[in-house]
Protein backbone atom coordinates (compact mmCIF):
# COMPACT_ATOMS: atom_id res chain seq x y z
CA UNK A 1 0.00 0.00 0.00
CA UNK A 2 1.21 3.35 -1.14
CA UNK A 3 1.83 6.09 1.56
CA UNK A 4 -0.96 7.93 0.40
CA UNK A 5 -4.27 6.72 1.36
CA UNK A 6 -6.64 6.23 -1.33
CA UNK A 7 -9.62 8.10 -1.04
CA UNK A 8 -12.27 6.83 -3.88
CA UNK A 9 -14.86 8.35 -5.61
CA UNK A 10 -17.15 5.46 -6.55
CA UNK A 11 -19.12 6.88 -10.37
CA UNK A 12 -21.25 4.81 -12.21
CA UNK A 13 -25.14 5.02 -13.25
CA UNK A 14 -25.87 1.67 -11.83
CA UNK A 15 -26.25 1.43 -8.21
CA UNK A 16 -29.49 0.88 -6.06
CA UNK A 17 -31.60 3.32 -4.49
CA UNK A 18 -35.39 3.44 -3.06
CA UNK A 19 -36.67 3.37 -6.89
CA UNK A 20 -34.58 0.87 -7.58
CA UNK A 21 -33.40 -1.29 -4.74
CA UNK A 22 -32.07 -4.60 -6.87
CA UNK A 23 -30.27 -2.36 -9.56
CA UNK A 24 -26.46 -2.54 -9.24
CA UNK A 25 -26.31 -4.77 -6.15
CA UNK A 26 -22.85 -6.38 -7.67
CA UNK A 27 -21.23 -2.63 -7.90
CA UNK A 28 -22.17 -2.24 -4.34
CA UNK A 29 -21.30 -5.08 -3.09
CA UNK A 30 -17.72 -4.90 -4.28
CA UNK A 31 -17.52 -1.41 -3.31
CA UNK A 32 -18.34 -1.27 -0.50
CA UNK A 33 -16.27 -4.65 0.14
CA UNK A 34 -13.45 -2.19 -0.65
CA UNK A 35 -14.75 1.14 1.28
CA UNK A 36 -14.23 -1.33 4.72
CA UNK A 37 -10.57 -0.48 3.93
CA UNK A 38 -10.42 2.80 2.15
CA UNK A 39 -12.58 5.77 2.46
CA UNK A 40 -14.61 6.18 -0.14
CA UNK A 41 -18.16 8.38 -1.65
CA UNK A 42 -20.39 7.06 -4.46
CA UNK A 43 -21.78 9.41 -7.23
CA UNK A 44 -24.55 7.55 -9.17
CA UNK A 45 -26.03 10.01 -11.37
CA UNK A 46 -29.62 9.58 -13.03
CA UNK A 47 -30.79 10.18 -16.27
CA UNK A 48 -33.62 13.26 -16.81
CA UNK A 49 -35.61 15.09 -19.14
CA UNK A 50 -38.63 17.83 -18.73
CA UNK A 51 -41.44 15.28 -19.92
CA UNK A 52 -39.93 11.98 -18.00
CA UNK A 53 -42.44 11.92 -15.50
CA UNK A 54 -45.21 12.26 -18.14
CA UNK A 55 -43.71 8.95 -19.61
CA UNK A 56 -43.96 7.31 -16.35
CA UNK A 57 -48.14 7.53 -16.93
CA UNK A 58 -47.72 4.75 -19.76
CA UNK A 59 -44.30 2.86 -18.21
CA UNK A 60 -44.44 3.15 -14.52
CA UNK A 61 -41.12 1.86 -14.43
CA UNK A 62 -39.69 4.10 -16.43
CA UNK A 63 -36.52 6.22 -14.61
CA UNK A 64 -37.72 5.63 -11.18
CA UNK A 65 -37.24 8.91 -9.02
CA UNK A 66 -33.71 9.08 -7.19
CA UNK A 67 -33.59 10.98 -3.84
CA UNK A 68 -30.42 13.55 -4.50
CA UNK A 69 -28.48 12.29 -1.39
CA UNK A 70 -28.73 9.25 0.69
CA UNK A 71 -27.00 6.73 3.15
CA UNK A 72 -26.52 3.68 2.62
CA UNK A 73 -24.27 1.16 5.03
CA UNK A 74 -22.98 4.62 6.57
CA UNK A 75 -21.18 5.21 3.16
CA UNK A 76 -22.71 8.86 1.35
CA UNK A 77 -24.31 8.62 -1.88
CA UNK A 78 -25.30 11.42 -4.15
CA UNK A 79 -27.69 11.19 -7.57
CA UNK A 80 -26.84 14.33 -9.33
CA UNK A 81 -29.20 14.54 -12.78
CA UNK A 82 -27.65 14.83 -16.34
CA UNK A 83 -30.00 16.19 -19.59
CA UNK A 84 -30.60 12.27 -21.14
CA UNK A 85 -33.50 12.12 -23.69
CA UNK A 86 -34.87 8.60 -23.82
CA UNK A 87 -33.44 6.36 -27.19
CA UNK A 88 -32.21 10.04 -28.71
CA UNK A 89 -28.44 11.58 -28.70
CA UNK A 90 -27.17 8.51 -27.10
CA UNK A 91 -23.74 9.13 -27.91
CA UNK A 92 -24.11 12.33 -25.71
CA UNK A 93 -24.85 11.27 -22.64
CA UNK A 94 -21.23 10.28 -21.66
CA UNK A 95 -21.05 14.42 -21.71
CA UNK A 96 -24.19 15.50 -20.37
CA UNK A 97 -23.21 12.79 -17.36
CA UNK A 98 -19.63 14.41 -16.70
CA UNK A 99 -21.34 17.88 -16.90
CA UNK A 100 -24.09 17.32 -14.44
CA UNK A 101 -21.82 15.64 -11.98
CA UNK A 102 -19.26 18.40 -11.91
CA UNK A 103 -20.49 20.53 -9.11
CA UNK A 104 -21.37 17.41 -6.96
CA UNK A 105 -17.24 16.54 -7.75
CA UNK A 106 -16.43 19.94 -6.84
CA UNK A 107 -18.14 20.22 -3.73
CA UNK A 108 -16.56 16.79 -2.82
CA UNK A 109 -13.28 17.04 -3.95
CA UNK A 110 -13.32 20.16 -1.42
CA UNK A 111 -14.90 18.44 1.43
CA UNK A 112 -13.62 14.74 1.03
CA UNK A 113 -10.92 14.98 -0.81
CA UNK A 114 -10.92 11.92 -3.43
CA UNK A 115 -7.60 10.91 -5.13
CA UNK A 116 -9.20 8.40 -7.66
CA UNK A 117 -12.23 7.90 -9.41
CA UNK A 118 -13.33 4.83 -10.06
CA UNK A 119 -16.35 4.19 -12.62
CA UNK A 120 -18.15 0.99 -13.56
CA UNK A 121 -18.88 0.40 -17.63
CA UNK A 122 -16.81 2.09 -20.18
CA UNK A 123 -19.55 3.94 -21.55
CA UNK A 124 -21.43 6.24 -20.35
CA UNK A 125 -20.01 6.21 -17.27
CA UNK A 126 -16.27 5.38 -18.02
CA UNK A 127 -16.17 8.21 -20.93
CA UNK A 128 -17.84 10.88 -18.06
CA UNK A 129 -15.01 9.85 -15.55
CA UNK A 130 -12.44 10.54 -17.83
CA UNK A 131 -13.64 13.25 -19.16
CA UNK A 132 -14.57 14.40 -14.75
CA UNK A 133 -10.99 13.46 -14.01
CA UNK A 134 -9.20 16.04 -16.47
CA UNK A 135 -11.46 18.90 -16.06
CA UNK A 136 -11.03 18.06 -11.76
CA UNK A 137 -6.79 16.53 -12.26
CA UNK A 138 -8.01 12.84 -10.49
CA UNK A 139 -7.19 9.56 -12.05
CA UNK A 140 -9.66 7.80 -13.82
CA UNK A 141 -10.31 3.54 -13.55
CA UNK A 142 -12.51 1.88 -15.38
CA UNK A 143 -14.30 -1.21 -14.62
CA UNK A 144 -15.46 -3.49 -17.82
CA UNK A 145 -18.86 -5.93 -16.93
CA UNK A 146 -19.56 -6.86 -20.18
CA UNK A 147 -22.18 -3.99 -21.74
CA UNK A 148 -19.06 -3.17 -23.59
CA UNK A 149 -19.34 -5.97 -26.14
CA UNK A 150 -22.42 -4.91 -27.30
CA UNK A 151 -21.90 -0.79 -27.32
CA UNK A 152 -18.90 -2.01 -29.86
CA UNK A 153 -21.21 -1.77 -32.52
CA UNK A 154 -22.54 1.10 -32.86
CA UNK A 155 -19.98 3.41 -34.06
CA UNK A 156 -20.49 6.41 -31.98
CA UNK A 157 -20.82 4.78 -28.35
CA UNK A 158 -17.58 2.61 -29.92
CA UNK A 159 -15.04 5.83 -30.08
CA UNK A 160 -16.38 7.13 -27.12
CA UNK A 161 -16.11 3.90 -25.19
CA UNK A 162 -12.09 3.57 -26.49
CA UNK A 163 -11.05 7.11 -25.64
CA UNK A 164 -12.41 6.39 -22.21
CA UNK A 165 -10.03 3.21 -22.09
CA UNK A 166 -7.59 5.16 -23.29
CA UNK A 167 -7.55 8.04 -21.48
CA UNK A 168 -8.13 5.82 -18.01
CA UNK A 169 -5.01 5.27 -15.69
CA UNK A 170 -5.67 2.14 -15.29
CA UNK A 171 -8.97 -0.59 -16.82
CA UNK A 172 -9.89 -3.61 -14.59
CA UNK A 173 -12.22 -6.26 -16.20
CA UNK A 174 -14.40 -8.58 -14.36
CA UNK A 175 -13.12 -11.57 -17.20
CA UNK A 176 -10.72 -12.41 -19.12
CA UNK A 177 -12.62 -12.73 -21.89
CA UNK A 178 -13.98 -8.68 -21.97
CA UNK A 179 -10.13 -7.99 -21.46
CA UNK A 180 -9.67 -9.38 -24.67
CA UNK A 181 -12.97 -7.61 -26.03
CA UNK A 182 -11.00 -4.51 -25.25
CA UNK A 183 -6.97 -5.43 -26.80
CA UNK A 184 -9.31 -6.02 -29.95
CA UNK A 185 -10.45 -2.63 -29.81
CA UNK A 186 -6.65 -1.08 -29.51
CA UNK A 187 -6.40 -0.89 -25.31
CA UNK A 188 -2.69 -1.15 -24.37
CA UNK A 189 -2.65 -5.30 -22.62
CA UNK A 190 -0.87 -4.06 -19.70
CA UNK A 191 -3.57 -1.27 -19.15
CA UNK A 192 -5.93 -4.31 -18.17
CA UNK A 193 -6.22 -6.47 -14.91
CA UNK A 194 -8.58 -9.26 -14.47
CA UNK A 195 -10.53 -8.97 -11.33
CA UNK A 196 -13.48 -10.95 -11.35
CA UNK A 197 -16.34 -10.58 -8.76
CA UNK A 198 -16.68 -12.82 -5.44
CA UNK A 199 -19.06 -14.59 -3.03
CA UNK A 200 -20.21 -13.68 0.06
CA UNK A 201 -20.01 -17.36 1.88
CA UNK A 202 -21.69 -15.83 4.94
CA UNK A 203 -24.43 -14.19 3.32
CA UNK A 204 -25.15 -17.68 0.29
CA UNK A 205 -24.59 -21.36 1.79
CA UNK A 206 -27.12 -23.96 1.82
CA UNK A 207 -29.81 -24.76 3.99
CA UNK A 208 -31.67 -27.61 5.15
CA UNK A 209 -33.53 -29.09 1.62
CA UNK A 210 -36.38 -30.29 3.32
CA UNK A 211 -36.85 -27.11 5.22
CA UNK A 212 -36.05 -25.21 2.15
CA UNK A 213 -38.86 -27.30 -0.35
CA UNK A 214 -41.56 -27.04 2.30
CA UNK A 215 -41.44 -23.63 2.86
CA UNK A 216 -42.17 -23.43 -1.05
CA UNK A 217 -44.68 -26.45 -1.39
CA UNK A 218 -42.14 -28.47 -3.74
CA UNK A 219 -42.58 -32.17 -3.34
CA UNK A 220 -39.12 -33.72 -1.51
CA UNK A 221 -38.41 -35.92 -4.76
CA UNK A 222 -39.59 -33.39 -7.49
CA UNK A 223 -36.77 -32.44 -9.80
CA UNK A 224 -36.22 -28.43 -9.43
CA UNK A 225 -34.48 -26.13 -12.12
CA UNK A 226 -33.65 -22.65 -10.67
CA UNK A 227 -32.77 -19.16 -12.66
CA UNK A 228 -32.13 -15.64 -10.99
CA UNK A 229 -31.50 -12.28 -12.49
CA UNK A 230 -33.45 -9.68 -13.73
CA UNK A 231 -36.48 -10.70 -15.98
CA UNK A 232 -35.20 -9.09 -19.10
CA UNK A 233 -34.91 -10.65 -22.47
CA UNK A 234 -30.79 -10.93 -22.40
CA UNK A 235 -31.40 -13.35 -19.32
CA UNK A 236 -33.09 -15.77 -21.40
CA UNK A 237 -35.94 -17.64 -19.01
CA UNK A 238 -38.31 -17.55 -22.06
CA UNK A 239 -35.57 -19.71 -23.57
CA UNK A 240 -35.65 -22.31 -20.77
CA UNK A 241 -39.85 -22.01 -20.23
CA UNK A 242 -39.57 -23.04 -24.09
CA UNK A 243 -37.87 -26.41 -23.24
CA UNK A 244 -39.75 -27.34 -20.21
CA UNK A 245 -42.74 -29.73 -22.00
CA UNK A 246 -40.14 -31.60 -23.13
CA UNK A 247 -38.27 -31.77 -20.11
CA UNK A 248 -41.44 -32.27 -17.89
CA UNK A 249 -42.62 -35.47 -19.84
CA UNK A 250 -39.25 -37.19 -19.25
CA UNK A 251 -39.16 -35.76 -15.80
CA UNK A 252 -42.41 -36.19 -13.43
CA UNK A 253 -43.05 -33.63 -11.47
CA UNK A 254 -40.26 -31.03 -12.73
CA UNK A 255 -40.39 -27.22 -11.04
CA UNK A 256 -38.11 -24.32 -12.23
CA UNK A 257 -38.15 -21.48 -9.83
CA UNK A 258 -38.35 -18.07 -11.64
CA UNK A 259 -36.36 -15.37 -9.17
CA UNK A 260 -36.23 -11.56 -10.19
CA UNK A 261 -38.47 -8.56 -11.17
CA UNK A 262 -38.19 -5.39 -13.30
CA UNK A 263 -34.56 -4.19 -14.17
CA UNK A 264 -33.46 -0.85 -15.94
CA UNK A 265 -33.29 -3.11 -18.49
CA UNK A 266 -36.83 -4.19 -19.02
CA UNK A 267 -39.70 -6.01 -17.92
CA UNK A 268 -40.74 -9.62 -19.36
CA UNK A 269 -42.79 -10.46 -16.17
CA UNK A 270 -46.34 -10.59 -18.49
CA UNK A 271 -44.48 -12.14 -21.36
CA UNK A 272 -42.99 -14.66 -18.67
CA UNK A 273 -46.02 -15.38 -17.42
CA UNK A 274 -48.41 -15.61 -20.55
CA UNK A 275 -45.58 -18.02 -22.07
CA UNK A 276 -46.09 -20.37 -19.10
CA UNK A 277 -50.07 -20.35 -19.48
CA UNK A 278 -49.82 -20.51 -23.26
CA UNK A 279 -47.47 -23.95 -22.46
CA UNK A 280 -49.56 -25.32 -19.81
CA UNK A 281 -47.22 -24.74 -17.16
CA UNK A 282 -48.77 -23.00 -14.27
CA UNK A 283 -48.40 -25.71 -12.29
CA UNK A 284 -43.97 -26.30 -13.03
CA UNK A 285 -43.20 -22.85 -12.91
CA UNK A 286 -43.00 -21.06 -9.55
CA UNK A 287 -42.24 -16.99 -10.39
CA UNK A 288 -40.88 -15.69 -6.84
CA UNK A 289 -40.22 -12.19 -7.57
CA UNK A 290 -37.52 -10.08 -6.82
CA UNK A 291 -35.80 -11.06 -3.61
CA UNK A 292 -33.13 -9.59 -1.20
CA UNK A 293 -29.96 -11.74 -1.62
CA UNK A 294 -29.92 -12.66 1.64
CA UNK A 295 -33.28 -14.57 1.11
CA UNK A 296 -31.86 -16.17 -1.95
CA UNK A 297 -29.96 -19.34 -0.49
CA UNK A 298 -33.44 -20.83 0.62
CA UNK A 299 -34.54 -21.27 -2.95
CA UNK A 300 -31.23 -21.84 -4.53
CA UNK A 301 -30.82 -25.05 -2.13
CA UNK A 302 -34.54 -25.67 -2.73
CA UNK A 303 -32.93 -26.60 -6.37
CA UNK A 304 -31.35 -29.47 -7.72
CA UNK A 305 -29.60 -27.39 -10.37
CA UNK A 306 -28.89 -23.70 -11.46
CA UNK A 307 -29.57 -22.93 -15.67
CA UNK A 308 -29.41 -19.46 -17.09
CA UNK A 309 -29.64 -18.64 -21.08
CA UNK A 310 -28.26 -15.81 -20.78
CA UNK A 311 -27.23 -13.79 -24.56
CA UNK A 312 -24.35 -11.67 -22.63
CA UNK A 313 -22.53 -11.75 -19.21
CA UNK A 314 -19.36 -10.28 -17.90
CA UNK A 315 -18.71 -12.07 -14.79
CA UNK A 316 -21.92 -13.51 -13.44
CA UNK A 317 -22.00 -13.25 -9.94
CA UNK A 318 -25.16 -15.61 -9.52
CA UNK A 319 -22.84 -18.27 -10.44
CA UNK A 320 -20.93 -18.43 -7.89
CA UNK A 321 -24.19 -17.93 -5.75
CA UNK A 322 -25.74 -21.04 -6.70
CA UNK A 323 -22.43 -22.54 -6.20
CA UNK A 324 -22.09 -21.42 -2.73
CA UNK A 325 -25.18 -23.35 -2.12
CA UNK A 326 -24.18 -26.88 -3.87
CA UNK A 327 -25.69 -26.00 -6.98
CA UNK A 328 -24.16 -27.20 -10.61
CA UNK A 329 -24.79 -24.88 -13.36
CA UNK A 330 -25.96 -25.04 -16.70
CA UNK A 331 -25.55 -21.51 -18.97
CA UNK A 332 -24.29 -20.32 -22.18
CA UNK A 333 -20.98 -19.81 -23.90
CA UNK A 334 -21.38 -16.02 -24.05
CA UNK A 335 -18.85 -13.51 -22.28
CA UNK A 336 -16.73 -14.96 -19.10
CA UNK A 337 -19.36 -17.15 -18.08
CA UNK A 338 -17.09 -20.16 -19.14
CA UNK A 339 -14.62 -18.79 -16.53
CA UNK A 340 -16.84 -18.91 -14.04
CA UNK A 341 -18.25 -22.18 -14.87
CA UNK A 342 -14.56 -23.25 -14.72
CA UNK A 343 -14.37 -27.27 -15.80
CA UNK A 344 -17.22 -30.07 -15.71
CA UNK A 345 -17.39 -31.01 -12.14
CA UNK A 346 -18.97 -27.42 -11.82
CA UNK A 347 -21.42 -27.76 -14.14
CA UNK A 348 -21.89 -27.47 -18.40
CA UNK A 349 -21.71 -24.91 -20.93
CA UNK A 350 -24.11 -24.75 -24.09
CA UNK A 351 -24.21 -22.84 -27.51
CA UNK A 352 -25.73 -19.55 -26.90
CA UNK A 353 -29.42 -19.95 -28.15
CA UNK A 354 -29.62 -24.19 -29.28
CA UNK A 355 -32.40 -25.23 -27.66
CA UNK A 356 -31.76 -28.87 -28.21
CA UNK A 357 -28.25 -28.24 -25.88
CA UNK A 358 -30.08 -26.73 -23.55
CA UNK A 359 -32.66 -29.30 -22.89
CA UNK A 360 -30.14 -32.19 -23.41
CA UNK A 361 -27.67 -30.80 -20.34
CA UNK A 362 -30.41 -29.98 -18.44
CA UNK A 363 -31.71 -33.50 -18.60
CA UNK A 364 -28.06 -34.67 -17.99
CA UNK A 365 -27.47 -32.16 -15.27
CA UNK A 366 -30.61 -33.19 -13.32
CA UNK A 367 -29.87 -37.08 -13.94
CA UNK A 368 -26.27 -36.55 -12.55
CA UNK A 369 -24.52 -37.38 -9.35
CA UNK A 370 -22.80 -34.00 -8.44
CA UNK A 371 -19.92 -34.17 -6.02
CA UNK A 372 -21.58 -30.90 -3.88
CA UNK A 373 -18.51 -30.55 -1.86
CA UNK A 374 -16.35 -29.83 -5.15
CA UNK A 375 -18.97 -27.16 -5.32
CA UNK A 376 -18.85 -25.85 -2.47
CA UNK A 377 -15.15 -25.35 -2.40
CA UNK A 378 -14.66 -23.74 -5.29
CA UNK A 379 -17.21 -20.95 -4.68
CA UNK A 380 -15.29 -20.64 -0.93
CA UNK A 381 -12.04 -20.41 -2.93
CA UNK A 382 -13.66 -16.90 -4.85
CA UNK A 383 -14.90 -15.50 -1.70
CA UNK A 384 -13.94 -11.86 -1.43
CA UNK A 385 -11.04 -11.26 0.63
CA UNK A 386 -8.59 -11.83 -2.62
CA UNK A 387 -10.37 -9.52 -4.84
CA UNK A 388 -10.38 -6.36 -2.42
CA UNK A 389 -7.06 -6.98 -1.65
CA UNK A 390 -6.11 -6.49 -5.18
CA UNK A 391 -8.48 -3.66 -6.16
CA UNK A 392 -6.78 -1.74 -2.85
CA UNK A 393 -3.40 -2.15 -4.03
CA UNK A 394 -4.02 -0.83 -6.94
CA UNK A 395 -5.87 2.12 -5.86
CA UNK A 396 -3.03 2.99 -3.85
CA UNK A 397 -0.72 3.05 -6.16
CA UNK A 398 -2.72 5.71 -8.39
CA UNK A 399 -3.40 7.84 -5.47
CA UNK A 400 0.92 8.52 -5.70
CA UNK A 401 -0.05 9.47 -9.45
CA UNK A 402 1.72 13.30 -9.84
CA UNK A 403 -1.24 15.60 -11.12
CA UNK A 404 -0.79 19.32 -12.11
CA UNK A 405 -1.02 21.65 -8.74
CA UNK A 406 -5.23 22.46 -8.32
CA UNK A 407 -6.14 25.94 -9.53
CA UNK A 408 -6.73 28.27 -6.11
CA UNK A 409 -10.48 27.85 -5.48
CA UNK A 410 -11.15 24.81 -7.87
Amino acid sequence: MSDVQPKLLVFTTLFPHPGQPKAGLFIRERMFRVGKQLPLVVVAPVPWFPFQGILRKWRPHFRPDAPRFEIQGGIEVYHPRFFSVPGLFKSLDGFFMALGSLATLRKLRRRFGFNVIDSHFAYPDGYAATLLGKWLRRPVTITLRGTEVPLAKLPGRRRRMIAAMENAERVFSVSESLRQHAIVLGIDPDKIRVVGNGVDTDKFQPVARQEARERLGIEQDAPVLISVGALVERKGFHRVIERLPALCERFPGLRYLVVGGPSPEGDWTERLQRQVAELGLEQNVYFLGALRPEALKSPLSAADVFVLSTRNEGWANVFLEAMACGLPVVTTDVGGNAEVVANEKLGTIVPFDDGDELEQALAGALQRDWDHEAILAYARANAWDRRVAVLTEEFGRLAETDRPPLPKGG
